[in-house]
């Protein structure tokens, strides 16, 4: 999935494959691109990044998205797993750091009327069936698939 295919999506079918809007897309877009802007030693020099912003930004939301390993998200970009994992990590955090995305923390949140006062958690539980343990049984395969010595 690169950006040149979605940006001819139309918002709803954009969202549907991204997670998130287009306009946001866009403005994490605009994030990246500025950090990475201002923060570069030599502006003039380096090669080109092998993924632009607005790919290296689907490339993290398809790792969070859809729960592919690294692996296949880096096969699909032609990316080693570490660099993919590099890039997302990277990516992530420039996101955090930048005020409009970044969540306070537990102390300023628990602080805050946040006006919710209900929260409904799915918490159902399986019980999985699990072999019984027999020891004269497990005792008994090992000893006749350990070969005899004696004979």
């Amino acid at each position: 999935m690169h950006w040149h295919y979605l940006k001819k999506f139309s918002a709803a079918s954009f969202k549907r494959a991204t997670g998130v809007y287009k306009e946001i897309f866009l403005e994490l877009v605009d994030i990246v691109d500025s950090y990475k802007r201002s923060n570069r030693k030599h502006p003039n020099s380096g090669s080109k990044a092998i993924l632009d912003t607005p790919d290296t930004i689907l490339l993290m939301l398809m790792y969070y998205r859809e729960y592919r390993t690294q692996f296949h998200i880096g096969i699909c970009y032609g990316l080693s797993e570490s660099r993919t994992c590099e890039l997302i990590r990277e990516t992530e955090s420039i996101i955090m750091n930048d005020n409009r995305y970044h969540l306070s923390g537990k102390k300023q949140l628990l602080r805050m009327d946040s006006g919710i006062e209900v929260a409904i958690v799915d918490v159902s539980e399986c019980s999985i069936e699990r072999p019984k343990k027999n020891k004269e049984a497990t005792i008994q395969a090992r000893k006749s698939s350990i070969p005899s010595r004696l004979s």
